[in-house]
Formats: structure tokens, C-alpha cells, sequence
């Protein structure tokens, strides 16, 4: 097996010529930010004077953009609205250069869009504007023809499940089995307390929270949890079999898991956390890149590890771009020469 540098130089060398479909539930993420020196006289909240505005991809939307910006090409499927939300958001898709072909619209729900209010730095509160009425079988089966014209042109496929609708059991279903058929990894970021809605997938990132809630909603005596994860994941592994499982654990890194080897369990690489949102985005990207270009599950995660901590080091919504992979490596291989 080739090292850790060799790989991240395959990485970012081979990036540019894979083709990445991202699929699922598609959302934008707006950022208002101002000064708070005052409080309201209406009720006890304080007021805000916005001084800025900002707008970025959000959900399956930023796996996609974090796969652009790491040199792979990109291509969002899902669902928008007909609104200044779903405008909004794909002119950001367009201005990042990541494909929209396979992007469908729906003028009966409004684009998915979370709006999050700082000031001093500080988030204050968070709206959710959202619509989780069920697709109507026409729309899906328009985005499923859509997914199946870009997946023929793809190397990876990921499926973003933020539990909005798109990544339903069925669709699930035929689109791992679609991409089985076309010889197409998949990773899924899920969202479903039944991780078997994945199974045939390359491998499932569930975080602790979810692996945890996964095998709560599976038939069986489940093994109890102390300080070793390794009991529950091995006993989750024959029932999504044979996807393998990535675990991301916070500050406590991430456990990797497949049918029969070693678990392998990766630190965590970052001293100051800035932000989590969308750390999760950025590893199912950089894990499937990594997985697209051929290397195995162990340096594609230690890969992704590294992407990880990029992203949480910045506030808000983040896209890791290649630079700041390739630098985070130098600085990993350089602790290492001197330790």
C-alpha cells in the first residue's frame, strides 16, 4: 500500500479528471451578520444592524461544491424551488462551475434554505425554511432520469441524505443498485436510522449520534456501548454487508470498519475548533474523490480526516479547497519528520 504522502499527491493530482455526482437533498445557507449593541423594547432579544449578507451552497450542495473546490468536477441532483432561494443558490452552483444538468425543479415547495444570524461573531438564532411534504412520483421519476444519464458519465457518486425527502428508501435503492451495475463507488452521508437503506454502498460515514441511533432501530440485542465503539460497528457491519462503515467521532477523529480487517481509528488533526458545520460535507467529498481515482478505504479516510480538520478550522459553511489539502499535508508530514 502506498503512504499517506504518496497518496494525497495522487489525490491532488488525479482530482481534476474525476467526475463526482452528488445527489440528494439540495439546500442554500444564508449568513447574516451585524453589530448587537442594543435590545429590543418589543421582547427581551437583541437587535441587529446587518452590515453583511452572504450566501453559499448548503446539504448536498456543499458536497458538491467542496468536491469542486478540491479539482474534481462536480455535478448536483436534487430538488429546488422556483424562488429567489433556488436563484440564489444556483448562481452560486453556476459561479463555482458545478454542473446543474441534473438539477430539478419543483414550483409547488420552496428551496430549502437556512438562515443563521451572528453578531460579535456569535450565532443568535437559526430559521429553516422548509418544505418536507412528500415529492409527487412524477418529479422523482424526472430526477431519477436525470441521476441516470449523469451517472453514466461519472466516477463517484455520493448520496447526501439530510433526511429532506430526495434520499427515500426506494430511490436509494435503485440508485446504489444503478451505480453497482456501472461499477460506480458510492458514499453516502446518511441520515436514516436504517443504515440497510444503503446497503451495496462503498461505505456509509454515519457520525457517533447516528451509528448509535442505527443500531437502536435494528432487530436484534444490541452489544452495550462503553469507551470501545469496535463491538457495535462489527455487529452493524454484517447487516449493511458489504458497505463498510466510517465513523466520524468529533474531537475523537474517525474509526473505519470493513468486513473482515482490522479496524483501523484516525485522531482527530485539529487543535481549535471554528465550526463544524458542513465538516461532514467535506469528508464524503474527499472521500469519494479519493475512492474515484482507485486508492483504498484506509488513505481515502486519512484523507478525508485531514479535509476535515481544514473545515472546521473556518466559521460557517466551508468548501476545503485543493491548496489548503495540499498545504494541511506539508504541515502533517513535517510534525511528523521531527517528532
Amino acid at each position: 500500500m502506498i503512504g499517506l504522502s504518496e497518496a494525497m499527491a495522487r489525490f491532488l493530482d488525479k482530482a481534476p479528471s474525476i467526475g463526482v455526482l452528488v445527489v440528494g437533498d439540495c439546500m442554500l445557507d444564508a449568513y447574516v451578520s451585524g453589530a448587537a449593541s442594543r435590545i429590543s423594547p418589543e421582547a427581551p432579544v437583541p437587535i441587529v444592524n446587518v452590515s453583511r449578507r452572504r450566501y453559499v451552497p448548503g446539504g448536498a450542495a456543499n458536497v458538491a461544491a467542496n468536491a469542486r473546490a478540491m479539482g474534481a468536477h462536480a455535478t448536483l441532483a436534487g430538488v429546488t424551488g422556483v424562488d429567489e432561494s433556488g436563484v440564489r443558490l444556483r448562481q452560486e452552483l453556476e459561479r463555482r462551475d458545478i454542473g446543474m444538468e441534473a438539477l430539478v425543479e419543483d414550483a409547488a415547495r420552496a428551496t430549502i434554505t437556512k438562515t443563521r444570524i451572528t453578531a460579535a461573531g456569535q450565532q443568535i438564532v437559526r430559521f429553516d425554511d422548509e418544505d418536507l411534504a412528500p415529492f409527487p412520483p412524477s418529479l422523482m421519476a424526472e430526477l431519477q432520469s436525470r441521476c441516470a444519464a449523469a451517472l453514466s458519465s461519472a466516477q463517484v457518486c455520493v448520496i447526501s441524505d439530510y433526511a429532506k425527502g430526495v434520499a427515500s428508501d426506494p430511490f436509494c435503492r435503485w440508485l446504489i443498485d444503478e451505480a453497482a451495475r456501472l461499477k460506480v463507488p458510492v458514499v453516502v452521508d446518511p441520515k436514516s436510522r436504517d443504515l440497510s437503506r444503503y446497503r451495496g454502498a462503498s461505505v456509509i460515514t454515519p457520525n457517533l449520534k447516528e451509528t448509535l441511533e442505527a443500531a437502536a432501530g435494528l432487530p436484534g440485542p444490541v452489544p452495550a456501548l462503553g469507551a470501545d465503539l469496535d463491538p457495535l460497528a462489527h455487529w452493524l457491519l454484517p447487516r449493511i454487508a458489504p458497505s463498510a462503515l466510517l465513523v466520524t467521532r468529533g474531537e475523537a477523529g474517525m474509526s473505519l470498519f470493513e468486513n473482515g480487517k482490522q479496524e483501523i481509528h484516525l485522531p482527530a488533526l485539529v487543535n481549535e475548533v471554528a465550526d463544524v458545520t458542513g465538516a461532514g460535507d467535506t469528508v464524503v467529498s474527499a472521500l469519494a474523490i479519493a475512492l474515484g481515482i482507485g486508492l483504498n478505504l484506509h488513505r481515502a479516510a486519512e484523507i478525508a480526516n485531514i479535509a476535515a480538520a481544514v473545515a472546521v478550522g473556518h466559521h460557517g459553511t466551508w468548501a476545503v479547497r485543493a491548496d489548503e489539502l495540499q498545504e494541511a499535508a506539508a504541515r502533517l508530514a513535517e510534525a511528523a519528520r521531527t517528532c
